[in-house]
């Protein structure tokens, strides 16, 4: 028998003493009359005299806690079953307001009606993440940074001056504590199958979401401040994120068998999976990545604790100890130091795609977002819901029954080719080869700006041309030689790399190549943070100069410059010319350090710091660049004599042959 057969929870005993048992050991039920008024005025204080304090310290005793809520919830479960729908939105809807999101706790009413498990396992994720996100909107009304975690919002002073701290402590024990329910990370991390979480918690959180409205109303009438609300997180160029084909109706009812014969899914938790599918043909793409999220992870957990011999990890830890989840399942090596061998089964191209959607910071970080209520749910893109499903059908794919996967071979293989081939789009490698390709489409476009016809040139008194032209090009095509004994095999390597087409084609080469991601230790990610912020600076000199040339030239031609003006504009055009093969020269320069950058393991200490120390001086000069190229500075002979200075250093630096290029070969 498979293991995802033959797990039966998710939850430690103890975990699932507190989840399951608990808040059931005290019997019977409380007058609603006691704890909600008949205008639905929430009586907090039939509320907060449940919560019990340890006599050492007076911090919340939690156990005492969840037993004394348990009948309080189902009194609130009892009394949201005897509302219709209209009932309760004319009672409640009103102090869901503040959510920024009241349609969700309407939907989550009528989950609770319907009783399907993995539809209430669902309105309680998104509750939690939307409360986290409200709360945190309350919190910068008198707060200035919010806490990143739950835990943290709700242990803060800010929450307690408006809320008070007895009403804090009520939701601790339901949410943001491990000591507590915890019923937010519970599920986000996918430990709870749908059936393990008792109906009346997602009654009591809806009813306390209301009461925390009424309050936060008083609040805001005694003080006259104004509720505002962040704005929601968007995803940007969603065409970086098409990897896999669009999913199709043959697809999907493939997805829909493989989940029930995959050994990537435990039999417990398939409701999760049936109702992620459900919603992604229904077009709540939303709702689909929330439900399928965690089950990625409880997939991945699965394997984690099987490749690495440690299945007591499939569990929920204890309150004292840390999950095992998606930050130390993807790391390279495990707590007591031994390497984590979960990459060596999934392989390279999949751990980039997990890197890439859920922990690079530049990345969509899918998760992090829906989880912390910082998307706009109804406007979740289907092209990233896509991605994210795709890749767990290839997963499905890979860990079942070979025949079922021939059979529709047509269907699966074009996802599997696409799986295999991923590089990563968002690990600071990726983004700094995405960032030259951008700035050398910026620096083509000098070729193109208007210029001033030469006879007008020498028709202006006084002026004169650049003297540097020679020095800059030999010294230039002096560096540009010694870059080319080190280029890459099957490279093109003409001697007139700083050519535009020619330099052009170079970068493309050169970023086509395969650079290791994974795991890049602490030397790389420092070279990569400079050689990024050279290129941004090379980017921005680019686009100040086409702005500055195009309305310099039209002021030209409107007759509108002054005469001083006119000699400056001269000058601009005429370095230009030499700082164009400059800059293209920096550019091939990096992205050669770039492909050679895991040669820095070479490096001694003493020998790595002055190769830093070289490469800040280079990002020196490209920020003086962008200074003197300005509008507002313009000083253009300043441009042509820091230009010397750093290609004289170039050069100096490349004798010594201490570049990453050179120790490669």
């Amino acid at each position: 028998m498979a293991l995802s057969e033959s797990v039966s929870t998710c939850l430690s005993p103890a975990v699932h003493y507190v989840m399951c048992k608990l808040g059931f050991e005290k019997k019977g039920t409380y007058d609603i009359n006691n704890i909600v008024s008949e205008n639905g005025e929430i009586c907090w204080q039939a509320i907060t005299d449940h919560v019990c304090y340890l006599e050492s310290d007076q911090s919340v005793d939690y156990i005492k806690s969840i037993r004394s809520l348990g009948p309080l919830c189902e009194s609130v479960n009892l009394h949201f079953k005897s509302l219709t729908k209209e009932q309760f939105g004319a009672q409640y809807a009103l102090w869901f307001q503040w959510t920024n999101y009241a349609e969700l706790f309407l939907e989550v009413f009528d989950a609770l009606q319907y009783m399907q498990t993995a539809e209430i396992a669902l309105g309680l994720m998104k509750l939690t993440s939307c409360l986290e996100r409200a709360l945190g909107d309350v919190y910068l009304l008198i707060g200035k940074d919010c806490p990143f975690l739950l835990r943290d919002l709700l242990a803060s002073e800010e929450l307690a001056v408006i809320f008070g701290q007895a009403v804090m402590n009520v939701l601790r024990v339901f949410i943001g504590s491990p000591y507590g329910l915890n019923l937010r990370n519970v599920l986000w991390h996918g430990f709870a199958s749908p059936q393990e979480i008792p109906v009346k918690y997602c009654a009591m959180l809806l009813f306390l979401t209301a009461g925390l409205g009424q309050l936060l109303q008083t609040y805001l009438l005694q003080t006259k401040c104004i509720l505002i609300h962040r704005p929601y997180v968007t995803f940007t160029s969603l065409e970086e994120l098409n990897i896999f084909p669009d999913l199709n109706h043959e697809a999907l009812s493939l997805a829909e068998e493989l989940i029930k014969r995959s050994s990537f899914v435990l039999k417990t938790m398939l409701p999760f999976w049936i109702a992620a599918l459900k919603a992604f043909r229904q077009g709540r793409y939303g709702d689909c990545m929330i439900l399928l999220l965690p089950q990625l992870e409880v997939g991945l957990r699965l394997l984690f604790t099987t490749t690495n011999k440690c299945p007591n990890r499939l569990l929920t830890a204890e309150p004292s100890a840390l999950y095992t989840t998606f930050d130390e399942m993807l790391a390279k090596q495990l707590n007591n130091e031994e390497i984590n061998q979960l990459p060596l089964v999934l392989e390279e191209p999949a751990m980039e795609f997990l890197w890439d959607f859920l922990n690079h910071q530049e990345g969509p970080r899918i998760r992090d977002h829906l989880s912390h209520g910082e998307m706009n749910l109804k406007a979740f893109p289907r092209e990233v819901a896509n991605q994210i499903v795709a890749f767990a059908v290839t997963l499905l794919c890979r860990f079942s029954d070979a025949a079922v996967v021939a059979f529709k071979e047509h269907v699966i293989k074009p996802l599997m080719n696409c799986a295999r081939c991923y590089c990563s789009r968002f690990h600071p490698i990726s983004r700094l080869k995405k960032q030259v390709l951008e700035c050398m489409k910026s620096i083509q476009l000098w070729s193109e700006l208007p210029t001033v016809p030469e006879e007008q040139v020498q028709a202006v008194k006084g002026f004169e041309g650049n003297a540097e032209a020679i020095t800059f090009a030999l010294k230039t095509a002096e560096i540009l030689s010694q870059l080319q004994q080190c280029m890459p095999p099957n490279c093109c390597s003409s001697n007139d790399t700083v050519n535009s087409d020619q330099a052009e084609r170079l970068l493309i080469e050169l970023c086509d190549k395969r650079i290791c991601t994974l795991y890049s230790p602490r030397p790389v990610l420092e070279i990569l943070v400079v050689l990024r912020k050279i290129s941004t600076q090379c980017h921005q000199v680019s686009e100040q100069v086409i702005v500055c040339v195009e309305l310099r030239y039209q002021q030209w031609i409107n007759k509108t410059l002054r005469s001083r003006q006119r000699h400056n504009y001269l000058r601009m055009l005429n370095s230009i010319k030499f700082l164009s093969p400059v800059l293209r020269l920096i550019l091939v320069l990096i992205t050669l350090e770039l492909v050679n950058i895991h040669s820095v393991y070479k490096k001694n200490p003493f020998d790595y710091q002055q190769y830093l120390k070289f490469l800040k001086s280079v990002l020196q000069y490209t920020e003086n660049l962008v200074t003197y190229t300005s509008p507002e500075k313009n000083k253009w002979d300043e441009t042509m004599e820091l230009t010397n200075k750093a290609l004289t250093k170039i050069k100096r630096f490349s004798d010594k042959k201490l570049a990453l290029m050179q120790l490669a070969t």
